[in-house]
């Protein structure tokens, strides 16, 4: 009982902070940028996440009489039940009769013909604030071919879960890619409209250009607000903890472990076949989302991490290294090396674990970065810390 009493002073002490103030995202501001769309042509950047309360963005757009002629679907498709990675092909949305467009594989930027007779393009996804979560990179090429094509970007902002905190290497770009394009930290802390006026002010789309965009900013929202989901934003981040984790998990695909793709636990869990990691069992097999898991079929053995306090933890590498250091497997640990140092955004922590750095002198090394970072990013704030 007295724990419960503990509990409760803490959760009432984050409401009168207003830790837990309720953010209105942009898309539910329709008074704001109805009259904005209307009787123009308009493209949507849009996901299963792009919903006004139950109702998706497109179908209330068409409702109120907005000429919506296309749809740009990210990864994990317009409707989000695709693998990560996987190849999603142009079709028709059954339920709008909507021509889809794919932006990933290798058609991540919409072109010249994608664009041709739009006045707007409308993006509106729910991010998770990791550089290497691929939405932003999307935000990107959608600037950017905007620009060229001298079409107007309105983005409909949404609360960041993870926007409460900095940290992690800023990426240098010898190792950039479609999981990390630009010289952010691992946890950037921006919403999708805070980081769309870094782009522009930092003069980072292509030769030179700059996006006309504007942004419908979220109401009563502060980045160290809490932010729960009611919508699991791609398929498995299925739920808050393991968008909490998801940070610091991620680092873990392109090695030895599981984390926990093929189970109803993504991300919340941590296992190889080795049982010297750990004695919390789990076995990846197919599911929605993950059809073919990382050791699929397999035993494996290591840690349940769904009682972790996420906002203490933090970004960290501590389950990086104690799998590392756990499984003794050195370089073969990376099964991608190539691929772990373009989510890390350098190579300097991998080479840090090679040679036995421990955790505390891996994350002093990106501190110089990471801290001109923050100082930069305080220019890009639309909502106060």
């Amino acid at each position: 009982m007295a724990r419960n009493y503990k509990l409760i002073a803490v959760l009432f002490l984050m409401a009168m902070q207003g830790i837990f103030a309720q953010a209105i995202p942009g898309a539910y501001q329709t008074n704001r940028y109805f009259s904005l769309l209307k009787g123009k042509s308009v493209g949507l950047v849009v996901n299963h996440t792009s919903v006004i309360g139950s109702t998706h963005l497109a179908d209330s757009l068409l409702r109120a009489g907005i000429s919506v002629k296309r749809v740009f679907a990210p990864e994990h498709g317009f409707r989000g039940t695709a693998d990560a990675g996987a190849h999603i092909d142009n079709e028709v949305d059954r339920q709008t009769g909507l021509p889809l467009i794919s932006l990933y594989g290798k058609h991540k930027k919409p072109t010249p013909e994608d664009l041709q007779g739009l006045d707007v393009v409308v993006f509106d996804i729910q991010d998770v604030g990791a550089r290497f979560y691929t939405y932003s990179s999307t935000l990107f090429y959608v600037m950017e071919a905007c620009a060229e094509n001298k079409v107007k970007l309105l983005i409909l902002d949404r609360a960041n879960p993870n926007g409460h905190y900095v940290d992690g290497p800023v990426l240098d770009r010898k190792f950039a890619s479609f999981v990390g394009l630009n010289p952010i930290p691992v946890v950037h802390g921006l919403t999708m409209g805070e980081f769309a006026g870094m782009i522009n002010g930092e003069g980072w789309l292509a030769n030179g250009l700059t996006c006309d965009v504007q942004v419908i900013a979220c109401r009563s929202y502060k980045h160290r607000n809490a932010v729960p989901l009611t919508i699991a934003p791609s398929p498995n981040l299925p739920n808050d903890q393991s968008i909490g984790l998801y940070p610091s998990l991620c680092l873990l695909e392109p090695t030895i472990v599981s984390v926990g793709r093929g189970t109803l636990t993504q991300f919340q869990v941590l296992g190889t076949p080795n049982p010297v990691a750990g004695s919390y069992t789990f076995t990846p097999v197919p599911t929605p989302g993950a059809m073919d898991p990382p050791l699929k079929d397999q035993l494996c053995y290591g840690l349940d991490l769904r009682g972790v306090n996420t906002r203490e933890l933090g970004f960290s590498l501590k389950y990086l290294i104690h799998f590392f250091q756990a499984t003794g497997s050195k370089e073969s640990f990376f099964t991608s090396a190539s691929f772990f140092d373009k989510l890390a955004g350098t190579d300097s922590i991998r080479l840090q674990m090679l040679a036995g750095k421990s955790e505390s002198e891996i994350r002093a090394s990106w501190q110089p970065a990471l801290e001109a970072y923050k100082k930069m990013r305080k220019r890009y704030l639309i909502y106060r810390d």
